[in-house]
């Protein structure tokens, strides 16, 4: 999997291409640690290009969560498609993530 880095001011957004399955959970969970360190937790999760969140990519969403949360922080996701949108509600995960239309939005969730 690849996932695209981009720095908007003193955020970092992070977006993961294809979908976010067990083969690539480990690379999420390792790249998303990274730039939640070197950016002090300001970081956006742009889902545009995931199109499917299996149950490992659950997890590593939500142990990153879990170390933001420490810090009284919290995961932001933002263009996720409906599929992944179902997923989040199905499980009952939605309300660890604070959801946003667009990148654009989730960045100034920051100021």
């Amino acid at each position: 999997m690849q996932i695209k880095e981009q720095r908007h001011g003193a955020v970092t957004v992070i977006a993961p291409q294809g979908a976010l399955v067990q083969a690539d959970a480990d690379e999420f969970h390792q790249v998303a640690e990274r730039v939640m360190t070197r950016s002090m937790g300001r970081f956006v999760v742009d889902m545009s290009a995931t199109p499917y969140v299996d149950s490992a990519g659950l997890e590593a969403m939500l142990s990153v969560t879990e170390q933001l949360s420490q810090g009284g922080q919290v995961m932001k996701l933002c263009n996720a498609c409906e599929t992944v949108r179902e997923i989040l509600e199905i499980t009952d995960l939605s309300s660890y993530f604070e959801h946003y239309a667009d990148v654009n939005t989730a960045v100034r969730s920051f100021l």
